[in-house]
């Protein structure tokens, strides 16, 4: 039987709090620094009110749903509002016990819940990007606990969950390049679909109001995403050296790649860009951290830094779709390229055991495959369920601030407060 090590333990609670500390105050600052000075506490509010909104949704009924065993398609009611926790809560977590593929590790299940939650909270928080400027705030918390229960909770249930079926198909994704990446990606592409460009889109000046707290909240980001890799292993051990090392080679390729890009087409390197190309990298490996070598890390950032260059800077003004701090251009275009380079790179014996002396996750065409599915899946049902649930958000508090409060700032309109 598992213990619980006092290490694993450690390490678990240090990650957890540098996922946190990558919504709060990282993704809130680095956000805020993009947008124009009138929207900077909206844009940060909805960092902080997701923070603490995520945190409920995912006790009363997320978690449950994302991994309790239930079927191939969602979890089961065994944890909601936590229910049971305590009964073993002094005893290491078995993930999907009971079941033909459970995962042991030597934590509690309330840190298991609590890192998990991390993500949770993170997801949604990095959708909003896609729609700063127009969102109301009673809309955002409609469509984000509704999205979190219907959208978040069944891709991590089949990805990461023990019957989940793209789990039990093989998928390899360490950290979230689909349930985090993917996910978020395509649903601010819904998000800026649905609620249209910003007024003044394309022929008024846009431009970011404080540059130095998006290098901030992105620098946040990079050191936040070593917990949010390495915690992926679940304890503190050579796979999560490796996934620590993998991060910060890929986050280094992008950050060249999309800088030398950028200096090559546009004669000078942006310090925006730089710090674009950063969190592109970082996406990239985060599905393939705990399965690539350092070569292949660095290989991945350097591609994910020039393609997501390339759509944030060509196919989106070539689309015309007013996704304002481009989250499907780095995340969700990031997370694919991501996902499928794990299918290509992925080094079989840091997965190896005494059952699977190979590894789990091999690359080449089978696990390539396999990959590919995921992705597709995640595209389509992300996508169309996000459509339907800002339909639904419209119809029940409305989705868009009207035009003469979008011209005057969501920081006076929704919050009555603003920056000087």
């Amino acid at each position: 039987m598992q213990h619980i090590e006092p290490g694993d333990v450690a390490w678990m609670l240090v990650s957890t709090t540098l996922v946190v500390m990558m919504t709060v105050p990282g993704l809130a600052l680095f956000y805020a620094g993009m947008v124009r000075k009138k929207n900077v506490l909206a844009t940060m509010m909805q960092s902080f009110s997701l923070c603490a909104l995520m945190t409920v949704v995912w006790m009363i009924a997320g978690y449950s749903l994302a991994f309790g065993n239930g079927n191939a398609w969602i979890g089961d009611a065994s944890r909601f509002f936590l229910n049971g926790l305590g009964a073993d809560w002094d005893k290491a977590f078995t993930l999907g016990a009971g079941t033909a593929k459970p995962t042991s590790t030597a934590i509690p299940e309330s840190v298991f819940v609590l890192f998990q939650m991390a993500f949770a909270i993170i997801t949604p928080a990095v959708v909003t990007g896609a729609f700063a400027d127009r969102m109301k705030f009673s809309a955002l918390l409609v469509f984000m606990t509704l999205w979190s229960v219907l959208v978040y909770a069944p891709v991590a249930h089949w990805v990461w969950g023990a019957n989940g079926w793209l789990n039990q198909l093989g998928v390899a994704d360490f950290a979230g390049g689909m349930v985090v990446e993917i996910n978020s990606g395509v649903t601010g592409l819904m998000c800026a679909l649905v609620l249209g460009r910003r007024i003044g889109y394309g022929h008024e000046n846009l431009a970011p109001w404080n540059l130095s707290y998006a290098v901030i909240g992105g620098s946040l980001l990079w050191v936040g995403w070593f917990g949010f890799n390495s915690g992926s292993a679940f304890g503190a051990n050579a796979r999560t050296g490796m996934a620590v090392l993998a991060t910060q080679m890929a986050a280094a390729g992008a950050t060249l790649s999309w800088s030398f890009a950028e200096w090559f087409l546009r004669a000078k390197p942006s310090v925006l860009g730089a710090v674009s190309g950063a969190v592109a990298g970082l996406v990239a490996i985060t599905p393939a951290a705990g399965f690539v070598l350092p070569g292949p890390a660095l290989a991945i950032g350097l591609l994910a830094g020039a393609v997501c260059f390339w759509a944030v800077t060509v196919v989106k003004p070539m689309l015309g779709y007013d996704d304002s701090l481009d989250v499907f251009g780095v995340h969700g275009v990031g997370g694919i390229i991501g996902t499928l380079m794990t299918g290509v790179c992925a080094f079989g014996p840091l997965t190896a055991s005494v059952a699977h002396p190979a590894g789990t996750a091999v690359g080449g065409e089978p696990l390539l495959t396999v990959q590919a599915i995921g992705v597709l899946t995640t595209l389509c049902y992300c996508g169309g369920m996000s459509f339907l649930l800002l339909k639904l958000t419209d119809r029940m508090v409305g989705l868009r601030v009207t035009t003469e409060e979008e011209r005057e700032g969501l920081d006076i309109v929704l919050h009555g407060e603003q920056v000087f």
